[in-house]
């Protein structure tokens, strides 16, 4: 008695299981055009993304250019090591740190309250106005971005000439290293402003116009809407935003940031990007290079799956 009822058992786990396998199997012979557009981003993904992490082996071996392509030699955690007693490493890692909070912290805003700003505009051609001229500085080059800010912060740049017309001195901007931080949030700021508006400007339509009406019976005003409608009406596009931002926290702007800064501004504008590309591609140290690179990633796997289970406890709803 006890065999046939583990056997029943088990027949009625594994039969979900063929019955998923041949959903699966029907949906492809029925919708196979559609299925066949996955192939060539799954092959992308594979050569471009998969691929590469094995690469990561050479963090735990010796690698010579010209030498073998996973290294010559086996080394363990030696350079795990080596960046950890580095001093100039735990510089670099706080810079990344500072600056990846400060631009979490102002421009993952920044898109939701412009956005709920345009959506109380009514008039559609000033509308479309602000829209288009926010959206322009993101189709913008990095190069010309920088260039741009290079230009203005200049000592005889605009920025400097309104300093100088109110206090009759300059400052040397882009060769201070306490004014880098602010140069480089203030410039994504207003490069990504606009075009990060764009999901929220989504979200905003499918909120139903009814609880509007409502709330205007129940003599709520546009403030209070705005609180209890529109606000919980874009939170699961807020929250799944937020979660992503955090995976990417410690990803600061590799191309900007080597284009605006120089020595003299190493001090707060050094990144681990900006060190990775000088200890790997410049002093050919590719293990070390990849070794806190690994590092990285690791800690922004990290930070998305914490992220990922408080918004899952708090608030109900994540990625996963």
């Amino acid at each position: 008695m006890e065999t046939e009822v583990v056997h029943s058992q088990v027949k009625t786990i594994s039969k979900p299981k063929r019955n998923k396998f041949k959903t699966l199997k029907i949906a492809i012979r029925k919708d196979w055009q559609l299925y066949s557009l996955l192939i060539l981003p799954i092959i992308y993904l594979l050569i471009f993304k998969y691929g590469p992490m094995f690469g990561n082996v050479i963090a735990f071996r010796r690698y010579m250019p010209g030498g073998k392509i996973y290294g010559e030699q086996w080394v363990g955690l030696y350079y795990f090591q080596m960046f950890i007693e580095d001093p100039v490493f735990w510089n670099v890692f706080k810079n990344t740190f500072i600056l990846g909070g400060l631009t979490l912290l102002f421009c993952f805003p920044m898109p939701i309250i412009f956005a709920l700003l345009l959506n109380e505009v009514k008039s559609k051609k000033f509308k479309k106005f602000v829209q288009t001229a926010s959206y322009l500085p993101h189709f913008l080059s990095i190069v010309i971005i920088a260039g741009m800010v290079l230009q203005l912060t200049a000592l005889n740049g605009s920025i400097n000439a309104i300093v100088e017309f109110f206090t009759g001195d300059k400052i040397s901007f882009i060769q201070s290293p306490e004014w880098f931080r602010t140069i480089y949030v203030t410039s994504e700021v207003w490069q990504g402003m606009g075009w990060g508006a764009i999901l929220y400007l989504a979200a905003l339509t499918t909120i139903d116009e009814s609880l509007y009406e409502a709330a205007k019976i129940d003599g709520a005003n546009r403030w209070k809407q705005t609180l209890h409608i529109t606000i919980p009406g874009i939170l699961p596009t807020i929250v799944t935003l937020l979660i992503l931002n955090i995976g990417s926290f410690l990803a600061v702007g590799f191309e900007k940031i080597l284009l605006i800064y120089n020595p003299l501004t190493y001090e707060t504008s050094d990144v681990l990007s900006t060190y990775l590309y000088r200890v790997g591609l410049e002093s050919n140290n590719f293990s070390y290079a990849a070794a806190i690179g690994l590092f990285e990633s690791i800690i922004g796997l990290i930070l998305v799956l914490t992220a990922n289970s408080i918004s899952r406890k708090l608030t109900e709803r994540s990625l996963w």
